[in-house]
Formats: structure tokens, C-alpha cells, sequence
């Protein structure tokens, strides 16, 4: 697995909401953790929670400066904006931690705060 070319391909399966995609990156088993809401358990399961996050908002787009990897983590950080039904968009810097099993996730946690993203305006 090339470390640059796997990152580019994942937010581009996120960034084009492709919930489908975006399940073919993670292991069976999968564990899956977006901020500060619970753990979603299963390659299933997270698959239909991030198909319900893409249906809440209009786009969502990634910009990942840095990428490093330690053995099986991959660790990433950098912004998203994201777009709103309504049209305004949001900003936010974020940092991702995968630990891997092949090309696979196994543990996918994104440290962000993304509360905004559904404030009153």
C-alpha cells in the first residue's frame, strides 16, 4: 500500500459520498469513532452510519496535507468543508488515527468538532 495514494483514494470515496466506497476501505470488523458520538461497531453498520451523515448535508470536501505512517497506523490531518442543505458551508480542521490489517481499517477515529455543522443560525 502506497500511504499517499490510499489517503487520496479514501477522501475521494468521502468527498463523493460514496458510502459503498468508503466500506470497501474498512475490514469486516471494522470499529468506527466520529468525535465525540458513540462507537459504530462493523463494516455494515458503519457503512449505513455514514450513508445517514451524507444524507444530513449537501457535499463535504477534504483537504490532507500530512499523512504519516508507524507500522499498521496511518495517522492524517487536515480540513473539511463541509456544505449544508441550505447552501452555508462549515470549516473544520480534523486528524484521523487508522490502526490497519492489510490495506483495511480495523479502528478508524476521527478527532474533530463538528457541532457546529448543525447549529441553529
Amino acid at each position: 500500500m502506497i500511504l499517499r495514494d490510499w489517503i487520496a483514494d479514501l477522501f475521494a470515496a468521502i468527498d463523493r459520498q460514496d458510502d459503498a466506497a468508503f466500506g470497501g476501505f474498512l475490514a469486516e470488523d471494522a470499529r468506527f469513532v466520529f468525535g465525540n458520538l458513540p462507537a459504530v461497531e462493523g463494516r455494515a453498520a458503519i457503512r449505513d452510519f455514514v450513508a445517514g451523515f451524507f444524507s444530513g448535508i449537501r457535499a463535504l470536501s477534504h483537504s490532507v496535507p500530512d499523512a504519516w505512517q508507524a507500522g499498521e497506523v496511518l495517522i492524517c490531518r487536515g480540513e473539511v468543508t463541509y456544505t449544508r442543505h441550505d447552501g452555508s458551508t462549515l470549516t473544520v480542521p480534523f486528524a484521523n488515527v487508522f490502526r490497519m490489517e492489510g490495506d483495511r481499517v480495523r479502528d478508524y477515529r476521527i478527532y474533530m468538532d463538528a457541532s457546529a455543522l448543525y447549529a441553529a443560525a
